[in-house]
């Protein structure tokens, strides 16, 4: 379905998903390249194991963040624009990247889905977290609600097209 300025809808989707992930790429690797256990360690003392996984959980977003990143990247390159690789694209993004930040394998933090109408961060650690973890999950925490909200659609259109029978 083209826009008002030509553009498919999935082509400004996918500029905007990869605008999303550069930024996330970039805010989780400055975090990731500065922060160790100890350092965790000497600003909140806690779980040595559960800080192990709360950074392994980072580690993995990132990746699969800068993988969806370079996917985008590569779809806008395309000529034409190929508008169902695009759809595959952000399908994959959301469940990749939009989904292990809500809801990381690890289950080292979750999201209350309540925040809403309390107004708190929506997401909650299961055990005390220092406050540069906090700071950095509530400062992408708006982007990827956001972003969420923009491909749930992807999600849901392209799993119907791959159970309906073909004609």
């Amino acid at each position: 379905m083209p826009t008002p300025m030509g553009k498919s809808m999935a082509r400004a989707q996918t500029e905007q998903a990869g605008e999303f992930l550069a930024q996330t790429v970039q805010t989780l690797s400055d975090y990731l390249n500065e922060t160790t256990l100890s350092s965790l360690e000497a600003e909140e003392p806690g779980s040595r194991d559960y800080y192990r996984d709360v950074l392994s959980n980072l580690r993995k977003l990132a990746v699969y963040c800068e993988e969806g990143l370079l996917a985008c990247r590569i779809r806008l390159k395309q000529v034409p624009f190929q508008d169902a690789a695009a759809e595959r694209t952000l399908y994959q993004i959301y469940h990749r990247c939009i989904e292990e930040f809500f809801t990381p394998k690890k289950d080292t933090w979750y999201e209350d889905s309540r925040a809403a109408y309390t107004g708190k961060n929506a997401i909650c650690f299961h055990e005390p977290a220092p406050a540069s973890l906090k700071n950095l999950m509530a400062s992408l925490e708006t982007e990827y609600q956001s972003m969420r909200e923009e491909l749930e659609y992807y999600a849901t259109d392209y799993r119907m097209k791959m159970v309906q029978p073909r004609s």
